[in-house]
């Protein structure tokens, strides 16, 4: 039977955010697709970040921005912000950068995506400690 999912509810957004990280992860563990796991890394985070501002009451806006994202749990003092923070800053652009062309890409840093992808990991713990899980489907 499929799953419905609904916008509204942040667990639903945690869920779909811990199905992508499991293929970044295998990605990342054999070193394959830089650029792709990195922009999928950034679709990862904005699911985080959206999570948790749903539970904070925020309205679902469409977007990609991760600094207007961040900018949104800081104005509602998010304890989420200091871990959110640096990660945002590393993969904000990314998304955009990574999937289409005319942009300059870095060589790759596999050490420094292996440290995103564990930051990206415990935010995503944190998130979901505060967050009721899904019904069960």
């Amino acid at each position: 039977m499929p799953r419905k999912t609904d916008s509204t509810n942040p667990a639903d957004w945690l869920w779909i955010a811990e199905l992508d990280l499991e293929g970044v992860r295998l990605n990342v563990a054999h070193e394959v697709a830089y650029y792709g796991c990195q922009g999928k890394l950034a679709e990862i985070l904005e699911k985080i970040l959206k999570a948790e501002l749903i539970h904070l009451g925020w309205s679902l806006e469409r977007t990609h921005d991760l600094g207007k994202l961040l900018g949104e749990l800081i104005a509602r003092r998010s304890l989420m912000v200091s871990p959110a923070s640096p990660l945002v800053n590393a993969l904000n652009q990314v998304y955009f950068v990574a999937r289409y062309p005319g942009f300059d890409l870095d060589d790759p840093d596999w050490p420094a995506l292996q440290q995103q992808v564990a930051g990206v990991e415990m935010l995503l713990e944190s998130v979901k400690a505060h967050v009721a899980p899904p019904p069960a489907s």
